[in-house]
């Protein structure tokens, strides 16, 4: 009964409603879908429930789902029948309804792509997309001509893009050929245009693109004419607009082509087409004007310029370049002037201080952190350290013309440094002041403005006293090097120069392992100093540690790779490890780099000769003579490979060589007689010998060889040189018989030193001294004895052996009817032996044997070298 009540009071409400006349209501039936689908629900619909616990499906009847709900307002959802579309969902008034008696307009919008009306089994589809797809867009018809020029347009601008991406890259023959490649396909663009009749339609930006892509390629290219004619078709066509500025390219090339005047006429041809708005673009061009007056020499014109930039707006390159105008012309005062607006010059950087990080602030730090090494830092350094050259520079230039003296000038620019913003640079400027008196050999000088900077802060007491060390060191006051370099140390232990310099005074001490400790300290402070790295492998080669000095040189060699001290160092180190081998190989690269080294050379054709290979060390030989014919090693081998190959003639002008070289050496002038005799100028070898004899009457060889050519070619001087043969083999005798008697006489004098001294041992009065003496010197006594009998016996021997060997010499000497061609090739291959060749034992350092003075004097080396 209360439900038919509560349905009569709705029939009366709604008899007040009134519809609207619109036919569809835009915001119904959107929540409207296909039953079969609604599945949230399913748990709380009885009816479902009733379905699936029974099997005969009956569907309950209809009651309110939720209590005080009419039936009619909210429909059960099953999925037993449709669900009656409703006006609203949650019994909205529909659109258009009278609400406090006023009628809502009917409303005009209407959602796209969806519709209130909702057909019985439809699925939710608002896209449409049970339609099937899309059709396919409509091709564009590239047969027609806009589309042929929109497509040539393209082209050409990918030309020009790829052109100037082979231009980044370094790739500037192919940029070349792309800019080709875009301006024919331009110019096949604008035919195009005219013939389909849109010639006022041409793209000018594309064309100027085009053409002056091209110049600039051709200018990358070198190719300076073809790029002036291109500049040139830019330039002249009145319809681009700013071409004027390209006068400033055509200039550029003019300066490299080195037709200044061209330049100067271009470079002001462009100025006057460049307004006064662009200030930074007219200076540069002004200060291009400069330049090429001063490499025309016109200085005055060139100050001209400078002078009106450096009053419009300064710069550090052009203060300088004024300076050098000033200096150039030799005006004092203007270059006093010109330093102090070089001084001036603002650069525009900020302060330091904000790089430091001076609170507990986290994220500040990390600001600070992130912009500490960015691309302006950078640039700032970079531009500090530019201006710093330029004045130090400029600072060492005028000082001495600026004063009376170098001194006096120095110090007006340190004064003029010390009132300005670059005052860290005054110390800089004293330093330099020392190094430049070092240049002028004012050592005295040096080391007194030196010694001035030892209560000076830490930084300049370091660089001063390193200074200092080195000098001391360059005169070999070890001592003073070594005190300075302490000083250097103490005041910034972090200097590698200065553990350097002490590792130089450990080393010359020979305290090779605490030298290498310095050194490698130096290279912890700083890893890129080659000074530590070259000195560290030296230590390790003096240690005999040849395979760190090896890899120590290896990796110098690695930084400093046309070095050629590394690489002979390289070499020698191989030489040592016993592999010649790779030795000749980077002794060839040193050639690679200093091609006239003699002693490389001469090393190489060492190593050649060592291998067995004459033939290259013949070569290597001959051209270390070219660059240095007074190297006695090379001259004497040379002289012995003649010999050997029997072309005694050629042997002749090294052995000359030798004599000029060393006049006083009588082995080089009898190794020239003999080189005469052994080609068969017996002549020639007789007045040779003859002028030996007179520059060395008492060389016994040269008295022989006389008496045997006399005796040959049957002249009567024959007796007189047997006889002084004789008298100088007498005194020979005579000599030696001294010298065996005073050696006799010193080993008597020994032995009766040491009995003495036994007797006096006996002798001391004092028994515990005599004890002590005795006890000591009893032993000593004994073996001294033991010694001297020894030394006798050798003396002895020696004696007899000499005797001996002399007799067999003399016995060996050929009669006076025996001719010289008795003189075998055997002999004379005997006689010199190659110092160098492998049959000789070979030290490691590579050091050769030499003839020495005496060895013609001496009897076991004259039948080696001149065997008869």
């Amino acid at each position: 009964m209360s439900v038919l009540l509560h349905n009569l009071s709705r029939e009366r409400e709604m008899e007040n409603v009134h519809l609207a006349v619109e036919e569809e209501d835009i915001y119904s039936g959107y929540n409207d879908y296909n039953p079969t689908f609604d599945s949230e629900e399913l748990e709380n619909d009885v009816g479902f429930q009733q379905a699936v616990r029974t099997s005969h499906g009956r569907r309950p009847p209809m009651t309110a789902k939720f209590p005080g709900t009419a039936i009619g307002a909210r429909p059960l959802a099953t999925a037993f029948g449709a669900r009656i579309p409703l006006a609203s969902s949650m019994g909205r008034p529909m659109t258009g309804a009278v609400q406090d008696g006023a009628a809502r307009p009917m409303t005009a919008v209407r959602a796209a792509g969806y519709t209130s009306s909702l057909t019985r089994g439809s699925t939710f589809d608002p896209l449409g997309q049970s339609k099937g797809p899309a059709p396919p867009l409509e091709g564009k018809n590239e047969d027609t001509p806009e589309e042929k020029i929109k497509i040539l347009e393209k082209k050409v601008n990918d030309l020009i893009e790829e052109s100037c991406m082979a231009q980044s890259i370094g790739a500037l023959q192919l940029a070349l050929e792309k800019a080709k490649e875009a301006g024919r396909k331009e110019r096949a663009l604008v035919r195009q245009r005219e013939q389909s009749g849109n010639a006022e339609h041409i793209n000018l930006d594309l064309t100027y693109s085009v053409l002056l892509n091209l110049a600039n390629q051709y200018a990358n290219n070198e190719m300076y004419p073809e790029a002036l004619n291109s500049y040139q078709v830019i330039v002249k066509n009145k319809m681009f607009s700013n071409a004027g500025r390209l006068k400033v390219n055509m200039a550029n090339i003019y300066v490299k082509q080195k037709s200044y005047p061209k330049a100067i006429k271009f470079y002001r041809m462009a100025l006057d087409q460049i307004s006064n708005a662009h200030k930074e673009l007219r200076i540069k061009i002004m200060q291009d004007i400069g330049v090429v007056f001063v490499r025309m020499g016109q200085y005055s014109d060139a100050i001209t310029s400078f002078e009106h930039i450096m009053s419009e707006s300064p710069n550090i390159k052009t203060g300088f370049n004024l300076i050098l105008c000033y200096y150039a012309i030799g005006d004092r005062e203007r270059m006093k002037k010109a330093f102090q607006k070089l001084i001036s010059v603002p650069l525009g950087i900020d302060d330091e201080d904000k790089y430091i990080s001076s609170n507990d602030d986290n994220d500040s730090n990390m600001v600070i952190e992130a912009i500490k090494n960015d691309k302006l830092h950078q640039m700032e350094r970079n531009l500090k350290v530019l201006a710093e050259k330029y004045i130090m520079t400029a600072a060492k230039l005028i000082a001495p013309a600026i004063e009376t003296s170098f001194a006096t000038g120095f110090d007006w620019c340190v004064d003029i440094v010390k009132s300005s913003q670059y005052i860290e640079l005054a110390n800089d400027l004293e330093i330099n002041k020392a190094i430049t008196y070092l240049r002028q050999k004012d050592f005295n000088q040096a080391v007194e403005t030196l010694k001035t900077f030892e209560k000076k802060d830490s930084r300049v007491k370091s660089a001063a006293a390193t200074n200092l060390s080195f000098l001391y060191f360059l005169e070999k006051d070890y001592d003073q090097a070594d005190r300075y370099a302490d000083l250097a140390m103490t005041a910034d232990r972090y200097n590698p120069a200065a553990l350097i310099n002490k590792g130089n005074t450990v080393f010359v001490k020979q305290d090779y392992e605490k030298a290498a400790e310095f050194y490698k300290e130096a290279l912890r402070n700083d890893s890129s100093c080659t000074e530590a790295l070259y000195n560290l492998g030296l230590t390790y080669k003096k240690l005999n540690r040849l395979d760190e000095a090896l890899d120590c040189f290896l990796k110098l060699h690695a930084i400093l790779r046309n070095s050629a001290q590394v690489m002979y160092q390289l070499a020698n180190l191989y030489e040592l490890l016993e592999d010649p081998q790779q030795a000749i190989e980077w002794l060839i690269q040193v050639l690679s780099v200093t091609h006239t080294d003699p002693q490389a050379l001469a090393k190489l054709g060492e190593l050649y000769d060592s291998e067995g290979d004459k033939s290259q060390a013949f070569q290597y030989y001959y051209e270390s003579f070219r660059y240095y014919p007074s190297n006695i090693d090379v001259i004497e081998w040379l002289g012995a490979y003649y010999i050997e190959t029997q072309f005694c003639e050629k042997a002749i002008q090294f052995f000359e060589r030798a004599t000029l070289i060393q006049p006083t050496q009588v082995k080089w002038q009898l190794m020239v007689a003999s080189c005469y005799r052994r080609s068969g100028n017996y002549q020639k070898a007789l007045e040779t010998y003859k002028d030996i004899h007179r520059k060395f009457p008492e060389n016994v060889e040269c008295l022989r060889f006389l008496v045997r050519l006399c005796t040959d070619m049957g002249l009567n001087e024959v007796q007189e040189y047997a006889t002084k043969l004789k008298k100088v083999e007498k005194m020979k005798e005579i000599r030696e018989q001294r010298v065996k008697s005073g050696r006799e006489s010193s080993s008597r004098g020994r032995r009766e030193g040491s009995a003495g001294s036994a007797g006096v041992s006996s002798s001391v009065s004092s028994p515990k001294m005599g004890t002590l003496l005795s006890n000591t010197l009893s032993p000593v006594y004994r073996k001294t004895d033991v010694k001297a009998g020894e030394r006798m016996k050798d003396s002895a021997h020696s004696s007899s052996t000499k005797g001996e060997r002399l007799s067999a010499k003399m016995r060996s000497l050929p009669g006076s009817n025996e001719p010289y061609e008795a003189s075998s090739p055997k002999e004379i291959d005997a006689s010199y032996v190659d110092p160098l060749g492998p049959q000789m034992e070979r030290p490691k350092t590579g050091a050769k044997r030499r003839v020495e003075d005496d060895d013609f004097a001496d009897e076991e080396l004259g039948d080696d070298l001149l065997p008869e």
